[in-house]
């Protein structure tokens, strides 16, 4: 977070209209402002370099370079393989389909919601995911898992390991997968809230994520969790 405890928010998005929509919606709120506005990917990562914001709210279907592949961008590990430390991204489409929560969640999205969110949740959004946590509703989480259980089984070996988590932790992780809340999992496991967030802190370093979303991502893809289950 900035040190002025403003949160920082680039809008992505070739509609300049409604980049101006939310520019006036982000402005008037507290605690936010927006620290510029690009109209493509390429814009945007370019951006997102020079400004640093703390999030980027990013359409997906964009000219010269999408929403997804910029996000990619941004999001990618650094060399030793450890989570980026560029912004978390708000992905914000009009478009309600699985392929794209995938594709997002997959290229390092740390949320997902549509343009006719309100206004009200989407301030609340951009916050949630700003301060660290990931924004996957139950439904996406569902949809999720329909996306992984039409995909034909891969014959190469799992691209995640989890070798150094334990069992424990693996048990956690099978269960934030399911979609389970921190309170949903306490209770599951007859654990204190504070034992079920140590845990995730542990998952999120030791696999090397950002947030809850792409834990979701990291038991599929170790082949931890299947649709079957």
């Amino acid at each position: 977070m900035s040190e002025d405890d403003q949160i920082r928010v680039l809008i992505a998005d070739d509609q300049a209209l409604l980049r101006g929509s939310f520019r006036v919606l982000l402005e008037s709120a507290p605690g936010l402002t927006v620290v510029g506005e690009a109209g493509n990917g390429a814009e945007a990562v370019e951006l997102a370099g020079r400004e640093r914001p703390d999030l980027v709210l990013m359409d997906v279907r964009m000219p010269e370079m999408d929403g997804i592949e910029a996000t990619r961008r941004l999001c990618a590990p650094n060399a030793s393989g450890a989570a980026a430390a560029g912004p978390r991204v708000l992905i914000l489409t009009t478009f309600d389909l699985d392929s794209y929560v995938f594709a997002a969640l997959r290229a390092g999205a740390s949320g997902f919601l549509l343009k006719d969110t309100p206004p009200g949740d989407l301030l609340a959004a951009i916050r949630v995911v700003a301060a660290g946590d990931g924004l996957l509703a139950p439904a996406i989480t569902r949809r999720l898992i329909a996306e992984f259980a039409a995909r034909p089984q891969p014959r190469r070996a799992p691209q995640r390991s989890l070798d150094g988590v334990t069992a424990r932790e693996r048990e956690v992780l099978a269960l934030i997968a399911t979609g389970l809340s921190n309170n949903e999992l306490a209770a599951e496991l007859h654990l204190s809230m504070a034992t079920v967030k140590t845990h995730i802190g542990r998952l999120l370093a030791k696999l090397g994520a950002r947030d809850r979303a792409q834990l979701v991502i990291a038991a599929y893809e170790s082949g931890l969790v299947t649709p079957a289950r």
